[in-house]
């Protein structure tokens, strides 16, 4: 039960950090959390729009099952309000898509058919439907798949952790470290993604962080530092950091597209900054990962596909050091 009783007849909703307090017949931020007869209604419970066979690496994902295949879903709706969201089409719908309901099962089902190692909880942002995303991570646990959460990071303390031993790596976005841009811009909290990326960390759960470059908004050499720089003192110098590139789109489309100069500036601040593993996304580059003690090249990319795979039991061939991340499906 993801939600408590307060005054009168509203509700707290605790599938994520706003904590939205509804009254009867009032939905939460998200679009698809309604007070119903005195419970927590999910209103996409069964009711994905995406549906998607995608290699864990565009997740992105680099150090979790690599070369594998995650079958991937979302539905509608959000608790942010990003302007340059990718996937506006499904996040920032109002209108619900309840035509098709297809059960837990039926996506376990599918995932097996076409012979997924995991499944992904993508898209939009997947907290909003937690209660359908678990109902599927323990099914896919039985039959021997691993789940994945690619995420804003605005998760209620509860929730994550309800999810020991039932999400097993998360993707999460830090899409800037200026409180105001959070707050005004995108509809959440800074201090409450920092916490919640500890809290992923202490709960066992593989993460690997996300953010995209929007040229004018996180782009300076502050911020990027600033996020680097929390990444390796807080989350471990091994922690993969993806910078992504960003592509005009819904709100934002009179901005550039960040630049490969950006993308390595950032690159040179992350590796000053003592991480290990820098992944530049978007723009076609090859991303080897390299062993942390001897540098030799340990996994090779061509955009989301692995081209080589020199590991040993998650090992460097070389030296044996052990690469941090999960190798084992």
């Amino acid at each position: 039960m993801h939600y408590f009783k307060t005054e009168g007849s509203r509700l707290v909703c605790l599938l994520c950090a706003h904590y939205c307090h509804l009254k009867e017949g009032q939905i939460g931020i998200c679009g698809v959390n309604q007070n119903v007869d005195g419970t927590i209604k999910n209103l996409v419970y069964g009711h994905p729009v995406a549906m998607h066979i995608d290699p864990v690496e565009k997740k992105p994902l680099y150090h979790f099952l690599p070369d594998t295949r995650a079958f991937s879903i979302g539905t509608i709706g959000c608790n942010f309000k990003c302007p340059f969201c990718q996937n506006w089409s499904i996040s920032q719908e109002k209108s619900l898509h309840v035509k098709e309901y297809f059960a837990p099962q039926q996506i376990i089902e599918m995932a097996l058919k076409y012979e997924c190692a995991s499944i992904a909880y993508t898209y939009n942002e997947p907290t909003i439907f937690y209660p359908y995303a678990k109902d599927i991570a323990i099914l896919a646990h039985e039959k021997g798949m691993k789940n994945i959460f690619v995420t804003n990071g605005f998760e209620s303390s509860e929730v994550i952790d309800d999810m020991v031993g039932i999400i097993d790596a998360a993707n999460i976005d830090l899409k800037s470290f200026n409180h105001d841009y959070y707050k005004k811009e995108l509809g959440g909290g800074l201090e409450t993604i920092l916490e919640n990326l500890k809290h992923f960390k202490r709960n066992g759960i593989w993460i690997e962080v996300t953010t995209l470059i929007v040229p004018t908004k996180n782009d300076s050499d502050e911020e990027l530092n600033s996020i680097a720089s929390f990444i390796a003192k807080e989350l471990g110098e091994q922690t993969p950091w993806h910078i992504s590139a960003f592509h005009p789109d819904y709100h934002e489309q009179g901005l550039p597209s960040t630049s490969i100069e950006t993308l390595k500036r950032a690159e040179t601040l992350g590796k000053n900054a003592g991480l290990k593993h820098i992944y530049i996304g978007n723009v076609g580059l090859e991303n080897p990962t390299r062993c942390v003690t001897c540098n030799a090249v340990l996994i090779t990319r061509k955009r989301f596909e692995v081209t080589e795979n020199y590991l040993v039991d998650g090992c460097c061939p070389k030296c044996n050091t052990k690469l941090t991340g999960v190798f084992d499906e």
